[in-house]
Order: structure tokens, then sequence, then C-alpha cells
């Protein structure tokens, strides 16, 4: 494996907050048993309740000062935060959404970032907001390698690869001279090729726009197992094995999914990815053992 830096992005930045605060903490204190020149590149995700995002739905409100502390408990460390601004039934009317434009002015300090799908956002985000590094979601369902060159073409500061895409060998080596712009989702459990993931998206943006919390989607994926041993088995999953011939290729961003998963999901994708074979099971116990005294923190705050 080449000597150089590669760059993770955690999932679920309010969800995780806790979970992703111990891994980047661990990681600062523990080196050693991490992987060589690994780095968390940004977390992921969105406030609640913020029409823009998409992907996931996502419900609830944060206030000012959860905002404001949620930023600073990343971006203190140097760990950008990254919106997923892709719901894709955006009109230009939801551009100018108070509580989204609220979350934009308190981040907007020249390191987090982006994701974007949908044109009207996008060009409103490039002339209101200039400092944030924009990103080419997967979301876009960007499947043929013209597609992607195409994305590459443009001022993204990243693009994210489609997963059916991960081996996909013609694609790779023909974006190869641009590796270190694609990210590369290494964990997905939905289905290789499911024909229902542009609607499903479409279903998910929404939901979040009329803030429906009642309508389930009849996903064909839904009633499998969504476990990390699970994962491991579908065909754009991408192993530790592997993972070093794509950084010797360039690629050095990966991503991990887990919004909308259960937290042992997440916690076992980090262990696994991030973490040397030798040292997992202790890390996991610092885990463990830190996540339960923050939470009893938490509980002893709530009740004075």
């Amino acid at each position: 494996m080449a000597a150089r830096e590669v760059y993770w992005h955690l999932p679920g930045f309010c969800y995780f907050k806790l979970l992703n605060q111990v891994i980047i903490n661990l990681m600062k204190e523990n080196p050693d048993k991490f992987r060589e020149g690994y780095r968390i590149g940004s977390v992921y995700g969105t406030f609640p309740g913020a029409i823009w995002n998409g992907g996931r739905v996502v419900f609830g409100i944060a206030g000012k000062r959860d905002i404001e502390t949620t930023l600073k408990t990343y971006n203190s460390k140097g760990v950008p935060v990254r919106f997923t601004w892709t719901n894709s039934l955006l009109q230009e009317k939801h551009v100018h959404d108070t509580y989204c434009n609220l979350i934009m002015r308190f981040a907007d300090n020249g390191l987090n970032q982006v994701l974007v799908n949908t044109p009207v956002l996008e060009e409103y985000i490039r002339r209101e907001y200039p400092n944030y590094k924009l990103i080419s979601s997967t979301t876009k369902r960007i499947t043929e390698t013209g597609g992607v060159l195409g994305e590459l073409e443009k001022d993204y500061f990243l693009v994210v690869l489609d997963y059916d895409l991960n081996h996909d060998e013609a694609v790779l080596k023909a974006v190869e001279p641009y590796a270190d712009r694609i990210e590369i989702l290494v964990n997905e459990t939905c289905f290789p090729g499911c024909q229902k993931r542009s609607e499903h998206y479409a279903q998910q943006s929404r939901l979040q726009l009329e803030f429906d919390v009642n309508t389930p989607y009849p996903c064909p994926n839904k009633s499998s197992l969504r476990s990390f041993a699970e994962c491991m088995k579908r065909p754009a999953f991408i192993s530790n094995e592997e993972i070093g011939n794509y950084i010797d290729r360039g690629f050095v961003n990966f991503k991990i999914a887990g919004r909308g998963m259960p937290e042992d999901y997440v916690k076992e994708s980090c262990l696994y990815f991030l973490v040397r074979d030798e040292h997992r099971d202790f890390i996991r116990g610092r885990v463990d053992s830190l996540l339960k005294q923050l939470r009893s923190a938490q509980q002893a705050g709530a009740r004075r």
C-alpha cells in the first residue's frame, strides 16, 4: 500500500454524534492501533428537519445552540461537517428556507462541505455561500463512464461514485486520472443494480419536504438482514484486502454508509475499516466503555 493520507467520511454527524466523537478521539489518542495514514475526512448528514436533506429522511428540529455546539464539536478538531443537501424534489421556492439558510450561515467558515444533486440548490449555494466545498452526490445515480467523467469536469471538490461501479474496472480505469477527486462508498447494504433506488430517493425527498412521518416505502430490501456481516457479502462491498489496491491507484476518499442504520452497524464498519486487525477487540471495548460513560453523563445532566 502506498504511503499516503487516506480520508474516511463517517455518517450521521447528529444521530451518531457520540460514536463519531469517540472514534475521532481514539484515532488521535491511539494512532498505533489504527491503520497508517487514515484520517477522518468529514462527518456527513443533516440537522433534523432540514427540508434540503435527502437520501434518508430525518425529522425533528435542532435549536441554535445545538447547531453551534455540534459544529464546534467537529470543526474544533479540524473535521469538516458535510451536509446532505440532496433532496431531489427541490424547487426555487425551497432555497429560501429559513432553517436551512440558518444552518448554512452558522457553518460558513470555509471548512464545511455540501453534497448536492439538484441544479437549483447548487446554483443558489454557489452564489450565496461560495466558501463551501461542493460534492456531487451518489444519489444522482450516474452509472455510465461518460456521466462520471462529466461530473469530474465540473467544479466539484469530490464526486461520489455510484456503488454499483465499485468493482467496474472499465469505469475505475477511466476515472483513475481523477482518482483523488473520487469518493467510494464501501459498505452499502442496498441490493446491487436496484431498479427502485432512484424512486426511493425521490420518496424520501417528498417525505422530508412534507414532514410526512407516517408513509413507509415498500423497499424489497427492507425485510432482509441489514447487518455489517451481511453487508460484507454484497457485490459492492470493498474489503480491507482490496482497499490497498484502490489506494495504490490514487483513490484516497472512502465513505462509510450508515444513515438510517443501527449504531452497531456503523460501529462495526468503523472498527473493520479503520482499526488494525490485532487491535480491533481492544478498540471495540474502549468504544463501548466511552459511549456508556458519555450517555450516563448525558442522562445525569438531563435530570438536573
